[in-house]
């Protein structure tokens, strides 16, 4: 993540960022230009990264003290763990495959491609992620995972017993529970407020 700007405007080099007003259906998409500072400098770091601006910084910019608590857990999620990026994408995709929603099926489906290297997977584990090529011990983890998704108040003790004998750290085991549950929150706001995914997603990592 870039911390270079030319400017306390917060633009960086390269493409400039553009709110696609169809980013959600639901509930309208501020103009870049009438956000708070902050809010425009992440917005511009992530597409110089990306190459686009995701839709989903579009949709969160609607209510800014939103956006600062929701990208800020996200990054802490994704960046304070020992999980692999891989594993992190695969609860989330598995997660937001169980519930439907379009926005994170396609965008993380396209991370999990990236970072697993492998153009099948997001595809399999939307699909059923107990048919998907992964390890017993990411299969483990994804169980759990689906588990809290689809049945929060059958979760016991057994199912972190489940992570701890796949040989997952209490640290990560932690951290599997709170990417699902964080994705869960983030599926149905996607669902609520109709996220729409950017067409980048769709192709990217086949």
């Amino acid at each position: 993540m870039s911390d270079e700007h030319d400017d306390p405007d917060g633009a960086a080099d390269g493409p400039t960022p553009e709110l696609d007003a169809d980013a959600q259906r639901r509930f309208p998409v501020p103009d870049y230009d009438d956000l708070p500072a902050d809010l425009r400098e992440r917005i511009a770091d992530e597409t110089e990264r990306a190459g686009f601006t995701p839709n989903v910084f579009a949709a969160l910019a609607y209510k800014p003290s939103h956006f600062r608590a929701f990208v800020a857990y996200h990054d802490a999620l994704v960046e304070e763990t020992d999980l692999d990026r891989e594993e992190v994408e695969m609860i989330v995709v598995a997660v937001s495959g169980r519930n439907h929603c379009l926005y994170c099926n396609v965008a993380h489906g396209a991370l999990a491609r990236v970072y697993a290297k492998d153009p099948q997977l997001a595809d399999q584990l939307i699909s059923n992620y107990r048919s998907a090529d992964v390890s017993d011990e990411r299969l483990a983890m994804l169980e759990v995972a689906v588990t809290l998704t689809e049945e929060p108040d059958a979760v016991t003790t057994a199912d972190l017993d489940l992570l701890y004998e796949a040989g997952y750290s209490e640290s990560e085991v932690w951290d599997i529970g709170s990417v699902a549950a964080f994705f869960n929150l983030s599926n149905r706001l996607a669902t609520f407020a109709d996220w729409r995914p950017n067409d980048e997603f769709y192709a990217m990592g086949r």
